[in-house]
């Protein structure tokens, strides 16, 4: 695996840490202090970071690989929903995640 596809990971992977945390602060009280939780304050800040790396993997790999790449975050959304949050994950769920990982896997090695 070469630097670009690392670098494309990591930027999904912060993406999600970002929405985890989006999601943690969801949990306040009102929208004001929802906007002003430090999960949401991280949660944004991760999402420019990620936004950077992506920037730099787009560099060498091509954005019709990329994007369908970053579909992945769906599958771990679902998964970390589910664990984390009490979230459902029934045969459809997971169907629907067989699909993404099929169809990222098609573009991936096209």
């Amino acid at each position: 695996m070469n630097l670009s596809w690392m670098i494309l990971f990591a930027a999904i992977a912060v993406s999600m840490c970002g929405q985890v945390l989006l999601k943690s602060g969801s949990r306040a009280a009102t929208i004001f202090d929802q906007l002003f939780a430090w999960h949401t304050i991280i949660g944004l800040s991760l999402y420019g970071c990620a936004a950077m790396l992506y920037i730099f993997a787009l560099r060498k790999i091509p954005l019709s690989v990329a994007m369908p790449a970053t579909a992945i975050s769906y599958i771990v959304a679902a998964l970390v929903g589910h664990y984390s949050f009490g979230e459902p994950l029934g045969p459809q769920h997971i169907g629907g995640m067989a699909l993404i990982i099929s169809g990222v896997l098609v573009l991936a090695f096209a």
